[in-house]
């Protein structure tokens, strides 16, 4: 299969020609139960996100903070495996039709093999993958399976970066760049900060890729803020915290739905 990241670029696209950003949710596979996470991602998608990343659980997930690694420790110790995050973008992608990636870190594609998990992703129908961990320098053997089977391959750029830099990792990516706010892991912060603004303006310098910001993102103030200056806003432990605070699986999933559609007006507001 040519795998879905023509989708991924045809609504990057459709969300610029309507003069907005995109809305990206994150997801852990498996949280809070393999099925549960499957009705969370459609619940987002149908709320109003644009895309979903849907996370593979890590035992020593470096970027995330508390609210996504108890997430994923809750996944983790319900066995979660890579079948079943294949089987989350298989089952969320086919009943909405939207665009639907994988965010993990490089060691379990390693330890799974990169052509293996290239073609099973882009059979599922997934678009790509976010690849927080992964040195550009270092990613030539994935870029080469991932372009083989259709497969976006997003980068993430930092405050940090300097500009030949961010030339280095805009060059070697598709689909979109992801561009982390501020320095530190994922979480709900109160202001997202112009750091991630100056972010983007460097960012988007070095290429015509749409740029997207993640991290910090948790209302639709803050939401709309950044579709001010970004391509794409990303969302992710808001979304987690709401299922954590939830009463019981289903209400978690309401409450998924409920803050993609805040959100989703969000990116929508004139600045």
């Amino acid at each position: 299969m040519s795998g879905n990241v023509r989708l991924l670029d045809d609504t990057l696209a459709a969300a610029k020609a309507e003069g907005r950003s995109a809305l990206i949710a994150y997801l852990p596979a498996g949280f809070p139960t393999v099925d549960g996470g499957i009705e969370a991602v459609k619940a987002a998608l149908d709320g109003g996100a644009d895309v979903v990343e849907v996370g593979l659980p890590h035992s020593d997930p470096v970027l995330d903070g508390p609210v996504i690694q108890t997430a994923d420790d809750i996944a983790l110790r319900g066995g979660v495996k890579i079948a079943d995050v294949m089987r989350t973008v298989r089952e969320a992608h086919a009943a909405t039709g939207k665009p639907i990636l994988v965010m993990t870190y490089w060691n379990p594609i390693d330890r799974y093999g990169v052509e293996r998990f290239t073609a099973e992703l882009a059979e599922a129908g997934g678009a790509g993958c976010i690849l927080p961990d992964l040195p550009v320098q270092e990613s030539a053997l994935w870029r080469e399976h991932a372009q083989k089977h259709g497969l976006a391959t997003v980068f993430v750029v930092a405050p940090s970066s300097k500009d030949e830099r961010l030339a280095e990792i805009t060059a070697a990516g598709s689909g979109f760049v992801y561009a982390a706010s501020l320095m530190g892991v994922t979480g709900t912060r109160e202001s997202v900060g112009a750091q991630a603004e100056d972010l983007v303006r460097r960012t988007r310098a070095t290429t015509d890729v749409p740029v997207c910001v993640g991290l910090g993102v948790s209302n639709a103030a803050q939401a709309a803020e950044v579709a001010g200056f970004a391509d794409g806003v990303i969302v992710g432990s808001a979304f987690v915290k709401r299922m954590l605070d939830a009463p019981d699986d289903a209400a978690g999933v309401e409450a998924v739905r409920a803050l993609a559609g805040d959100l989703a007006k969000g990116v929508r507001r004139q600045v």
